[in-house]
């Protein structure tokens, strides 16, 4: 799928209904992932509701291209073609995909449990900055949320 970026997210009210349906379906990833105890499960848990986050910015931001006989992309390479400010984030997620198809695929050494725990950390704080991006008041990450309790 060929994709060109507008000029800029349109008002949070005038978003399109696939935008918010990504957006709650990462939120349900993400929550998969922080409530499993299996750490394949969080990782790969983590990483869809990443690749959900970045799929809402698309289906914000992306406009289809005219018909081209050219590879598809995926949605990391998409990502950093129409939101360029994310592309660090869309490099990072790009290069845990094998590590996810491999945890899906039940390979309990795919992984390890800190990996598991740092990407749902990192997932979670990337869902912040899509919402941020499509001018939607961020979520607080679990970790400032637990901070704000003890402090």
């Amino acid at each position: 799928m060929e994709t060109t970026a507008t000029s800029e997210t349109p008002h949070p009210f005038a978003l399109p209904a696939t935008t918010h349906s990504y957006l709650a379906r990462a939120a349900e990833s993400l929550h998969e992932a922080m409530t499993s105890p299996e750490h394949t499960t969080r990782y790969a848990c983590a990483h869809v509701a990443a690749l959900r986050a970045a799929a809402a910015l698309l289906a914000a931001r992306a406009r289809p291209a005219p018909a081209r006989r050219r590879p598809q992309k995926n949605a990391w390479v998409l990502l950093a073609e129409v939101a360029p400010e994310l592309s660090e984030w869309a490099t990072f997620f790009a290069a845990g995909a094998a590590k996810r198809a491999a945890a899906e695929a039940g390979s309990s050494r795919a992984v390890t449990e800190r990996e598991a725990d740092d990407l749902v950390r990192d997932a979670d704080r990337f869902l912040g900055v899509v919402e941020q991006a499509l001018g939607l008041v961020p979520h607080l990450p679990r970790q400032e949320r637990l901070a704000r309790r003890v402090g």
